[in-house]
């Protein structure tokens, strides 16, 4: 930890990144986060709160490893992006309390995803004589890169909620389905269900009522979270297209695009 902390410092003293300021104040209510969570005994909170610190180190740990510079907005934003995933949205329940809390977050991390894809590319075309890639290709592989990112999360999400009991796809009330487990001839054929009220589930011990329609698991959450993914990986896809084309008119796409260090 001492080692990271130097690296730190030895980083903003040669930088002076505004984003340190950002740091060192999300550090500061993570960890003030962490101790009230501890003492009320929610370890699983915790453990939430250790991760979001771990999480922090890693643009320190990218740029040192792979020599690479990130702009400080960039970073500032993926700082605020940890701590309003982990800290906000789930111990203090933005995602239930803030309508699109969770929308907001995947159209953001599928922009950011798009540009660090995207400077793989340019930093590769920027740097070698013998490769010389059209702006249009690296536009699609930056929003292919961001939408594998995407739908690995979801692979990820789809297995915390599946092996561990989680539920991280939230789920959706519906009051309509099509279903061909409905076909009473299975023929394949999708019947329609309209206006449901309510479902109920029978157990071996109980009987639950659901009232409102019926509960989709997960399908509607993890389809929307894609959308909007989509939506932002498009949008940076674009914005570097321009970029390249026209370098110093779209200079402030360089405020969210790595660089190799000097």
């Amino acid at each position: 930890m001492n080692q990271h902390i130097q690296k730190i410092k030895q980083k903003y003293k040669k930088t002076k990144k505004s984003s340190l300021l950002v740091y060192l104040i999300l550090r500061a209510l993570v960890i003030i986060c962490m101790v009230e969570q501890i003492l009320r005994g929610d370890l699983n909170n915790a453990f939430l709160c250790l991760l979001s610190l771990v999480l922090f180190i890693i643009p320190t740990f990218i740029e040192n490893e792979f020599k690479i510079k990130l702009p400080s907005v960039l970073e500032s934003i993926i700082y605020c992006f940890i701590f309003s995933a982990e800290i906000l949205g789930e111990i203090n329940n933005f995602y239930g309390i803030i309508p699109y809390w969770d929308t907001i977050l995947h159209t953001l991390n599928g922009f950011l995803a798009a540009g660090i894809g995207f400077s793989l590319i340019d930093l590769l075309n920027e740097n070698s004589k013998n490769i010389n890639l059209s702006p249009i290709f690296v536009a699609i592989v930056a929003f292919c890169f961001s939408m594998t990112i995407g739908v690995l999360w979801e692979f990820f999400e789809y297995g915390a909620d599946k092996y561990l009991n989680l539920d991280m796809q939230k789920d959706t009330l519906v009051s309509k389905i099509s279903s061909v487990e409905l076909d009473p001839d299975k023929s394949n054929k999708s019947i329609t269900i309209n206006n449901i009220k309510s479902t109920q589930i029978n157990t071996d011990k109980d009987s639950i009522t659901i009232e409102g329609g019926y509960l989709d698991i997960g399908v509607n959450d993890t389809m929307g979270d894609l959308i909007v993914n989509f939506i932002g990986a498009i949008s940076f896809s674009f914005i570097g297209f321009l970029y390249i084309k026209n370098r110093k008119k779209y200079k402030f796409a360089s405020n969210f695009i790595p660089v190799k260090s000097e």
